[in-house]
């Protein structure tokens, strides 16, 4: 069985030498401390506090993320789904509610202070200059819903192989994320193994259901990261990770934004990989990570 392990507030014991010894914003940027950049190349991810402000979120995420959640904004196809059940559920149904690429959808939200803010996390987490947003995505589970589960997975697993695959997925809480809501969870170091693991449907095939899956081992280590409103989680692409249902009374919200290197995006999009659920996706390009 799985040893499963809960993070706890990190104290910073490294000296100042002229780096910042604790992650925080300061006049507006928001500065990765060289902790913490150690910790996303070891674990595969890393919590950083404090990353949105409540006003910042009251007036520049909310008020739109609320929309999509009403339908005020029309999301056509696939890209509005359950990433929990099949795809025949209807939005009232949904118990992990996702809404895929929502800046593509409501243009006005792209640039935005989050947005920018994010992307300056990525490029110090990667040491470059050169991280762009891939894709962004909406994910809000229902209260009460046993079945509210992201299961297992490795974002590789969804993607075709690039040259560069550097990643820095940023999970935003817009409601604290409790265990009991279903915050997120990793199994720290994953990403440090030779390629991907064998990943399949969580239906009974792709076209059934959107979600993959990948089975643990008895060796992994379960790290649960609750987060509060305003933090965020940043994982890298190979990092296995998911999260718990919601068991709570409240609904458990979530802002997806993730970064990659600009030639990657430029790659992707030459194959017609876009992360749309809309896209034509010839599975074959996954065949190395998937089984039917």
């Amino acid at each position: 069985m799985c040893q499963q392990i809960l993070a706890s507030p990190i104290k910073s014991t490294l000296p100042w030498r002229g780096r910042r010894a604790l992650s925080g914003l300061q006049d507006g940027r928001y500065l990765v401390s060289e902790r913490d950049k150690e910790l996303f190349k070891s674990k595969g991810f890393v919590h950083l506090r404090s990353v949105v402000l409540e006003e910042e979120l009251e007036t520049i995420i909310e008020p739109v993320y609320e929309s999509f959640l009403r339908g005020d904004i029309h999301v056509p196809g696939k890209d509005l789904c359950d990433m929990s059940g099949s795809k025949d559920r209807t939005p009232d149904q949904y118990t992990v509610y996702n809404v895929m690429k929502p800046r593509s959808y409501y243009p006005d939200w792209q640039g935005n202070l989050y947005e920018k803010r994010c992307q300056d996390i990525a490029n110090q987490l990667h040491d470059t200059d050169d991280m762009e947003p891939d894709y962004d995505q909406i994910l809000a589970k229902r209260p009460l819903s046993q079945d509210a589960v992201f299961a297992w997975h490795q974002d590789m697993a969804y993607w075709p192989p690039t040259t560069e695959t550097a990643t820095a997925t940023c999970w935003l809480a817009i409601s604290d994320a409790t265990l009991e809501n279903g915050c997120m969870r990793f199994i720290p170091g994953s990403h440090l193994e030779a390629g991907i693991r064998p990943h399949m449907p969580v239906g009974a095939s792709r076209e059934e259901s959107h979600a993959l899956q990948t089975v643990l081992r008895e060796k992994d280590v379960v790290e649960h990261v609750p987060i509060s409103r305003g933090d965020i989680t940043v994982h890298n692409e190979s990092v296995i990770h998911g999260s718990g249902p919601n068991l709570s009374t409240g609904w458990r919200h979530a802002y997806v934004l993730a970064f990659r290197k600009a030639s990657t995006i430029r790659e992707e999009r030459a194959i017609g990989f876009t992360h749309s659920h809309n896209d034509v996706t010839n599975w074959d390009v996954f065949r190395q990570h998937q089984r039917s």
